[in-house]
């Protein structure tokens, strides 16, 4: 194992050493882990990148054309009410007056 000396602002300090306090583990533990998780979030996007670069369109359209074209079994439909919780939620709409205002703006 080697040593690392690291320089840190005081009040990154005092928030590391109580993380650590409250996970009972010691500073040194800490931040290995979160140089760890850094990494691993790091390199899973770099890793991505590369493979995203080798995709194709073709090869993709060629992989979906082999998959059979059968209804689901019946435990793997989904209810209307089921579905529609997977649905991102509607972003929300500006309130009337602000979108009077803009188009009062354009013209």
């Amino acid at each position: 194992m080697s040593a690392l000396s690291l320089r840190l602002p005081n009040s990154l300090h005092e928030r590391a050493r109580e993380l650590a306090r409250r996970e009972g583990v010691s500073i040194n533990q800490l931040v290995s882990a979160a140089l760890a998780e850094k990494m691993s979030a790091l390199l899973t996007e770099e890793y991505l990148g590369t493979r995203a670069r080798r995709g194709s369109r073709a090869r993709y359209l060629a992989a979906l054309a082999q998959v059979p074209d059968v209804e689901p079994n019946p435990e793997d439909v989904l209810t209307a009410a089921a579905n529609k919780r997977l649905q991102p939620a509607k972003a929300r709409r500006k309130p009337k007056a602000k979108r009077a205002a803009r188009k009062r703006l354009r013209g």
